[in-house]
C-alpha cells in the first residue's frame, strides 16, 4: 500500500512548465546590428538629403538629369543585351553537346563570384589605348596609335557591363533548362521542326520566367554599378552613383550627394520589389 501511495503521488503532481524566452527577444540582436549598421546610416543620409532647398536644386540641375538618363539608357540596354546574349549562351551550353560543355558551366558559376573591375581591367589589356589590340596593330601597321579606342566612351562601359553581367541571365536560364523534358525537343525534331522553331516555340516559352528574374537582377545591379564606370575611365559618362562620388569626394557638397543616393536608393528599391515579384512568380 505504501507503495502504490508513493508511486501515485508523483503521477499526481502537475507537471513543471519549462520557461520560453518570447521570440522578440532572439530578434532583438540582429534588428540591433542591422539598424546600427544600416538604418541610422540611411536615416543620416536622409536627414542632410532633407537641408532646405537641396532637393529643388538638385532635381532642376543638368547634371541630375543627365546622369539620371545615363544611368537608365545604360541599365536598360545592359540588361537587354544580357538577355539576348545570356539567351544564346545558356541554349547552345544546354543543348549542344560540345567538349567542355560541363565546365563552361562551373565556369559561370565561378564567373558571378569575380569583381566587377577584374573584367574592366581585362578588357583595357585588351582595347585599352596601349593595350595587346592595338599594340598588334602599331606593330602591324607602323601607325602610332591603334584604332581601339571605344573603352573610354559610353559603349566601352555598355561592352563592360553586358561582359560581366551575362551569367546573372545564364545561371538561372541553366536552371530552368535542366528541369526541361527533353521529350518536348525530341516530339518536335520528329514533326520536322527546324533548330530555330524548336527554339522559338519550344524553349523560349519555357525560358521566360528565368529570363525575367535574370533580366530584373541585372537592372538593379546595372542601375548601381561603379567600378566599372570608374575604371573605364570614360569621359562625358555620369551615372548616379558617379554623381553621388563626384559631389561628395570631389566638390564635398554632401547635402546634394545625399539627394542623389536617396533617389538611387529608391529606384534600386523599386526595381528590387519588381525583381522579387518576378522571382517569385517565376519560382526561382
Amino acid at each position: 500500500m505504501a507503495s502504490a501511495v508513493g508511486a501515485a503521488a508523483p503521477a499526481g503532481r502537475a507537471p513543471t512548465r519549462r520557461r520560453t524566452t518570447p521570440v522578440w527577444v532572439w530578434a532583438l540582436p540582429p534588428v540591433a546590428v542591422l539598424a546600427l549598421v544600416f538604418l541610422y546610416p540611411l536615416a543620416l543620409v536622409v536627414q542632410e538629403s532633407l537641408a532646405p532647398g537641396a532637393y529643388t536644386d538638385v532635381l532642376a540641375s543638368a547634371s541630375f538629369r543627365e546622369a539620371l538618363g545615363t544611368t537608365v539608357w545604360l541599365a536598360v540596354a545592359s540588361t537587354a543585351g544580357c538577355l539576348v546574349l545570356g539567351f544564346v549562351l545558356a541554349v547552345v551550353i544546354a543543348f549542344v553537346p560540345f567538349p567542355g560543355g560541363k565546365a563552361v558551366a562551373k565556369f559561370i558559376d565561378v564567373f558571378l563570384s569575380f569583381p566587377s573591375f577584374l573584367i574592366t581591367l581585362a578588357l583595357l589589356f585588351l582595347y585599352g589605348t596601349v593595350g595587346m589590340a592595338n599594340g598588334l596593330w602599331t606593330d602591324v601597321t607602323g601607325d602610332p596609335a591603334g584604332p581601339f579606342r571605344f573603352l573610354t566612351t559610353p559603349w566601352g562601359v555598355l561592352l563592360a557591363e553586358i561582359t560581366y553581367f551575362t551569367p546573372f541571365v545564364v545561371r538561372p536560364l541553366l536552371a530552368a533548362f535542366s528541369q526541361m523534358e527533353t521529350a518536348q525537343l525530341e516530339v518536335a525534331s520528329s514533326l520536322g521542326a527546324r533548330p530555330l522553331r524548336i527554339v522559338r516555340q519550344v524553349i523560349l516559352p519555357e525560358a521566360l520566367p528565368a529570363l525575367a528574374a535574370g533580366g530584373s537582377l541585372v537592372l538593379v545591379l546595372c542601375l548601381n554599378e561603379f567600378g566599372i564606370v570608374l575604371f573605364t575611365g570614360a569621359k562625358g559618362v555620369t551615372t548616379l552613383p558617379m554623381l553621388v562620388y563626384g559631389k561628395a569626394i570631389l566638390e564635398s557638397d554632401y547635402a546634394a550627394a545625399c539627394v542623389v543616393a536617396v533617389v538611387n536608393v529608391a529606384l534600386s528599391v523599386g526595381l528590387y520589389a519588381l525583381y522579387r515579384g518576378v522571382s517569385r512568380r517565376a519560382g526561382a
